[in-house]
């Protein structure tokens, strides 16, 4: 019921209209090429916007990503965009990239966002528009997925009527520390008064820890009306699963109270364990009201593209993550791009013998 309400007052809430337009810097930590990354890169640079620039933060001159990179710059050479070269080394490489990036930004407004996503028309403005409230200190927003393969896409329906619903109830009960690495917008200050992006260099969920710290400072983290694009590239069953399981390992170890208390929200677990009990009215009940939030949240806040057929599988995809959701109690290994990585209980990446850097 509460991810139905919040489903339905997320899209009624009005748009932040203001004349508020700092300028901005865009800080992309790049790591090969992603499917679709020349759309989504050019879809920031033909933003709408008096004036920003695109830092791309690159650790091997040889990246496929490159090429993409410099024929933006070709087709937008009134934009400030550049490559930049990442040296600094870290357990979590994109928060090393992160400060090299924020070293050589010059604008007070910081945008990070990952390589893959796409965004819409006026969503710089959209973003930045609540920090003209100084009781902001970080604006995030929510995204949707699509993928090609079929695990992809089954995933995809996983983001739209599981992840996301969640991430609204979250802010509805008034837990709001936490930010999406779809899109992360600060001020440079704050970010220097948390001790910079190097506060976070150790963890893995440097989106979590930033918006963690940010909002330790007394600031509010608010969630932008826009939303944008991630493209899965999970080309197997394996690597979704593998995918998932990193999320539920890292959200644990994030919020282990929380992770715990997420398993009264499997409404199609409960809704089985009624039927079964003989209790079906309520069975029935309680699965068509999870039914209804999925599809109200993936259809009116996000747009989802997917069809009845996706929506028919929601089930099913509740009990994949269910699965998950055991599997990521236990454990301490996670896989991020091919590399296999070991947590500790607060959620940093554990030093071996020989660090690791994770790109």
């Amino acid at each position: 019921m509460l991810a139905l309400v919040a489903a339905i007052r997320h899209p009624l809430a009005r748009e932040h209209q203001t004349a508020f337009l700092p300028p901005e810097s865009i800080l992309k930590p790049i790591h090969g090429r992603d499917p679709h990354f020349y759309e989504a890169i050019r879809s920031q640079a033909a933003q709408d916007y008096p004036e920003f620039e695109i830092l791309f933060g690159v650790r091997d001159p040889a990246d496929p990503a490159v090429a993409d990179i410099e024929r933006l710059q070709r087709e937008y050479p009134q934009r400030g965009i550049h490559l930049v070269p990442v040296t600094r080394k870290t357990r979590n490489g994109k928060v090393g990239a992160l400060a090299d990036l924020a070293a050589q930004a010059k604008y007070p407004v910081l945008l990070v966002s990952d390589s893959d996503i796409c965004v819409e028309p006026g969503y710089l403005r959209s973003v930045v528009a609540p920090l003209e409230d100084a009781g902001v200190g970080m604006v995030t927003c929510l995204y949707r997925a699509r993928g090609e393969s079929r695990p992809s896409r089954w995933e995809a329906i996983g983001v739209a009527t599981e992840f996301v619903p969640s991430v609204l109830v979250a802010r509805l009960v008034g837990v709001a520390e936490f930010a999406l690495g779809s899109t992360m917008v600060f001020r440079a200050e704050q970010i220097a008064r948390i001790g910079g992006f190097m506060a976070v260099a150790d963890y893995l969920a440097d989106d979590y820890q930033l918006g963690a710290r940010v909002a330790a400072l007394g600031y509010r983290v608010a969630l932008a009306k826009t939303v944008v694009e991630t493209e899965l590239g999970c080309a197997t069953w394996r690597e979704v699963w593998r995918h998932q399981l990193r999320w539920a390992r890292t959200i644990r170890v994030s919020q282990r109270g929380g992770y715990i208390g997420y398993a009264v929200t499997h409404a199609t677990i409960w809704s089985i364990v009624a039927i079964a009990a003989g209790a079906w009215p309520a069975g029935v009940a309680a699965l068509a009201m999870r039914m209804a939030a999925g599809i109200v949240t993936a259809t009116a806040v996000l747009r989802y593209r997917g069809g009845v057929r996706d929506f028919m599988l929601i089930p099913a995809r509740d009990l994949w993550g269910f699965a998950i959701w055991i599997c990521g109690l236990f454990g301490d290994t996670v896989e991020w791009r091919g590399i296999k990585l070991k947590l500790t209980r607060d959620g940093k990446i554990r030093p071996a013998a020989r660090t690791t850097v994770c790109q």
